[in-house]
């Protein structure tokens, strides 16, 4: 692993790149209660990260067609659909209409009536946007650009560089925490013998990022895949 400013890098094969992005959730984890680390982002992180049982170009490329998806508007957090939305619009500004002799109220209500308007238009314009936006990524940009994830923890990226080499690079976006995760990775290094590579239980052929069979892991008594040694 080489660690500089721009974060921790790994390169080498599928099984290194899902160690080094264990490893970096590992620390994480190690430090969160200390440093105060949101459980939502580490999370986040914790899903988005390549597993040894994934593909490159169909799970990863998913999941970050997902989390690059246009963020809810108002609307959708509210769990209003659009035409929820223009229903509240018209029952205001009929409101509105019916408090004519108070000003106060009649404006009032159709400052409302605008504000469900304006979510509505909100709301459909982000699905629209979300549809084309995945079929786009996936078909797309990622044939020219980096797998990537960010949020306010962490930001990565993934790419390939040869038939069965990647590169992984994982940036810790607060400078503090960074120091304490580059220090549990240290510790890590010291006191861990030998990585055990997590995979999913009752999976009987792994197959890598680029749909290569699995011949570099055996699977472990522990549940767990563990690289040949030679």
């Amino acid at each position: 692993m080489e660690e500089s400013v721009a974060g921790f890098k790994e390169r080498g094969s599928w099984v290194d790149i899902v160690e080094h992005g264990e490893r970096v959730t590992r620390a994480l984890k190690d430090v969160a209660e200390e440093a105060e680390v949101p459980d939502g982002p580490l999370a986040e992180w914790d899903e988005w990260r390549p597993k040894v049982e994934e593909r490159l170009d169909e799970d990863v490329s998913e999941k970050t067609a997902e989390k690059a998806a246009v963020a809810e508007g108002e609307g959708e957090k509210a769990g209003k659909a659009p035409d929820e939305d223009v229903q509240t619009a018209g029952e205001k500004l009929s409101e509105s209409y019916e408090h004519l002799d108070e000003p106060d109220k009649a404006v009032e209500e159709a400052k409302e009536s605008i504000e469900h308007l304006k979510r509505a238009v909100d709301s459909a314009g982000r699905k629209a946007i979300r549809k084309v936006e995945g079929a786009v990524y996936k078909s797309v940009m990622t044939q020219v650009s980096p797998y990537y994830f960010d949020n306010e923890l962490v930001s990565a990226n993934l790419r390939r560089a040869g038939q069965d080499d990647y590169v992984f690079e994982v940036n810790v976006n607060d400078d503090d925490l960074k120091i304490r995760v580059s220090n549990a990775l240290a510790d890590l290094e010291q006191t861990v013998d030998r990585w055990h590579v997590d995979t999913e239980k009752d999976t009987e052929a792994v197959e890598v990022a680029e749909g290569v069979p699995d011949a570099t892991e055996e699977a472990g008594t522990d549940g767990r895949s563990r690289p040949h040694t030679n």
